[in-house]
């Protein structure tokens, strides 16, 4: 702390307690003006909301008494629709149908009368939902509240009502009625109504809901009553409206049980907190909000270099364009990448975008400086489809771009839409990979996978020369000896002359019969030769369409001579119908002559009488009824068939620890096996978009089945 004279500290105190006493009375003042501002707003506010619940309970009284009297007008028409018998029928037989149905339907009638021009009863109906109230002897012709209304209805020519009466009831208590009178041909009919069914049928429960109802006297006297009694911490509100009737007036009373107002209403509480917080905390928010606007550029200038250091130090490219297709940002790596600065690409191609803008058609779109020339009229049409909407693939698309010296190379492109704050979607971002690379290691594997397919290819023409002897010999021995007995028909045929030509005639069949023999045996062996020399000969990698009976019939030759030196019986099924699959023949072929020998090599066991090797041919997805088992291969979608193909056998099967090192390159079970056979299987198959999977067999043995793409 640095020091100061006692004269400085002298004349400093009294201007700072000045100051402070100042600001203190600025605050006492405006503490006194809130605290003024907030009673007069409480105060308002809770007169405001005794005026408004006085108002609906007001309003709720007026609407009780309009349904009240528009109830009582429609049991008056009702009444007067009843069709009346004859004035002499006896008994219940003076009542229809519909009168019953009337009491059942309306509660709040609790009899129902005839009388004729006299008054006398003629017949009478009590609502089956109370006890008898009246018995012969009190509603006689006397009854005063009948007479009245009766007498008043007369008057008015219309109906009437008398005023309430209070009968007791047999087990104590009693009820408040009231009688109308409505004049029919002949007579009356007396409905007699009771005030509390009346309140509680016609005026609903809604009116009842926390809150009490009655009738009463004009005079305050209540008469029935129902509803809520008051509850304690409560405020009563009272409306009375005037039920006037012909020749009755009753007084309907809601009292209506409200809390008491709160001591800061809802509507007000959040004007007066604001304006509270606002004349005392509004220096307090304005020095936090500079220090955290401050604290925040920082932390914004400190996110924006990291996010620039990062951009800068990845190794793939990035650009963004705008909605119109103008480049607005590439990082460094993009322009490494291309050979173009940033200021090259931003500048001319956002120039070039701008003027162009206005076109969406292919032609209109702005050219790239990276873009091959042969290839801009393509990369237009796609940029043009972007800008209209299109969406990218999620995995991403190959292209071509052109360095500044006029070097291809292969890159991979993801585009996203670019969003901002608000999630509104202002260009589109790429990201850029340079994959001359990976694709100069790829045609490395390529190559080197063809070469093991060659020595795959040779070593099994290294097994198979033993038996093309053996089955070579077989044609050319047949053709030696239909040959010699060729030759034998000819010298005898000779000798004969002319002298027998009918039998010159059945030589000469023979003998044509002969040849077609050795026709046939030598395209035997040359289709051994040429199965062999197809198998071998290394080609062009073309995916064709191949019938799958085609396939099949390529490797079977091939097949049937080892399946004869192991005694291996062929069953062979393929379905009607079958689809071409697209596939490099070579290779599938080499797939399924593998699977076949490695089958039949598994079932070279001396114990096995019969052996089997089993050739199915379906779409995938299907079941094959001849061997009970169903394919493991995923059904296939609609946009996309696929053909399975299966060699099973019935060998030994495959032990747990030979399952786990199946498919890997140079293991083997077999001493003379070189251990890639599987593994170039799976590998041919995974490169068609095929699966190879394995499984047991049933009874015993194992199936092989992969699938290839229906052309």
């Amino acid at each position: 702390m640095p020091c100061r004279s006692k004269h400085e500290r002298v004349v400093s105190v009294p201007g700072f307690e000045r100051n402070a006493w100042q600001r203190w009375y600025l605050w006492l003042l405006l503490a006194m003006l809130v605290l003024a501002l907030l009673g007069t707003v409480v105060w308002l506010a809770g007169r405001h909301e005794v005026e408004q619940a006085q108002a609906a309970l007001d309003r709720d009284t007026t609407d009780a008494v309009a349904d009240l009297r528009a109830s009582l007008q429609r049991n008056i028409q009702s009444l007067r629709a009843l069709r009346l018998p004859a004035q002499n029928a006896p008994g219940d037989a003076a009542w229809p149908p519909e009168a019953a149905a009337l009491l059942r339907e309306h509660r709040e009638m609790v009899r129902l009368e005839r009388r004729d021009a006299g008054l006398m009863p003629l017949a009478v109906l009590e609502t089956p939902y109370r006890m008898r109230i009246f018995d012969k002897v009190t509603r006689g012709s006397e009854q005063n509240d009948v007479a009245l209304a009766c007498t008043t209805a007369r008057k008015l020519v219309a109906p009437a009502y008398s005023p309430s009466h209070y009968v007791p009831m047999p087990e104590g208590g009693g009820i408040e009625l009231m009688e109308l009178c409505v004049p029919v041909e002949g007579g009356y009919l007396v409905a007699t109504y009771g005030l509390r069914d009346m309140l509680t049928e016609l005026l609903g429960p809604t009116l009842a809901r926390g809150q009490e109802v009655a009738f009463a006297e004009p005079d305050g006297t209540r008469l029935a009553i129902i509803g809520v009694r008051r509850r304690a911490g409560t405020r009563i509100f009272t409306s009375q409206q005037l039920v006037d009737l012909p020749g009755v007036t009753l007084m309907l009373r809601v009292d209506g049980w409200r809390a008491a107002p709160d001591i800061f209403p809802n509507l007000l509480t959040a004007l007066v907190t604001a304006i509270s917080i606002a004349l005392v905390s509004v220096l307090v928010l304005l020095a936090r909000d500079t220090r955290r606007r401050l604290k925040a550029e920082f932390e914004l200038a400190e996110t924006l270099a990291f996010r620039k250091a990062m951009e800068d130090s990845v190794i793939t490219g990035l650009r963004a364009r705008d909605l119109r297709g103008r480049l607005t940002y590439v990082n460094p790596a993009f322009c490494e990448m291309v050979g173009f600065s940033a200021e090259e690409l931003v500048a001319v191609h956002g120039e070039t975008a701008g003027s162009e803008s206005g076109h969406r058609d292919a032609p209109g779109m702005p050219e790239a400086p990276y873009w091959p020339t042969e290839l801009a009229h393509e990369y237009q049409q796609r940029q043009a489809h972007r800008l209209a909407g299109g969406m990218p693939p999620r995995e991403g698309f190959e292209s071509v771009f052109m360095r500044k010296d006029g070097s291809r190379f292969p890159v991979l492109i993801f585009e996203a839409p670019l969003l901002n704050a608000q999630r509104v979607q202002t260009g589109w971002m790429s990201a850029f990979i340079d994959v001359s690379e990976q694709r100069r290691i790829e045609e490395l594997s390529r190559a080197s996978q063809e070469r093991l397919q060659a020595s795959a290819r040779l070593a099994t023409v290294g097994e198979m020369a033993s038996l093309l002897s053996h089955e070579l010999a077989q044609p050319l021995a047949a053709i030696a000896s239909y040959a010699s007995g060729s030759l034998n028909l000819l010298e005898g045929g000779a000798d004969r002359g002319d002298a027998d030509r009918g039998a010159v005639i059945d030589t000469n069949v023979e003998v044509a019969m002969a040849v077609r023999r050795i026709a046939e045996q030598a395209d035997r062996a040359g289709q051994v030769i040429r199965s062999v020399h197809d198998f071998v000969r290394r080609r062009d990698r073309t995916r064709e369409a191949v019938a799958p009976r085609a396939l099949i019939d390529a490797v079977l030759p091939l097949v049937q001579l080892q399946a004869r030196k192991l005694s291996v019986r062929i069953d062979m099924a393929l379905e009607d119908t079958l689809p071409a699959v697209l596939c490099d023949r070579t290779l599938v072929e080499q797939v399924l002559l593998n699977l076949a020998r490695n089958a039949m090599q598994a079932m070279d066991m001396p114990e096995l009488v019969e052996r089997v090797l089993q050739l199915r041919v379906l779409l995938a997805g299907g079941t094959d009824s001849r061997d009970g088992y169903s394919n493991g291969i995923a059904r296939a979608s609609e946009v996309r068939r696929w053909v399975e193909f299966s060699v099973a056998d019935i060998g030994s099967g495959i032990s747990k620890d030979v399952e786990e090192r199946l498919f890997t390159p140079f293991f083997t079970t077999r001493a003379d096996g070189m251990g890639l056979g599987l593994s170039l299987c799976r590998t041919v198959v995974e490169q068609h978009g095929g699966a190879l999977v394995y499984a047991p067999h049933r009874p015993r043995g194992t199936v092989f089945r992969f699938t290839l793409p229906a052309a």
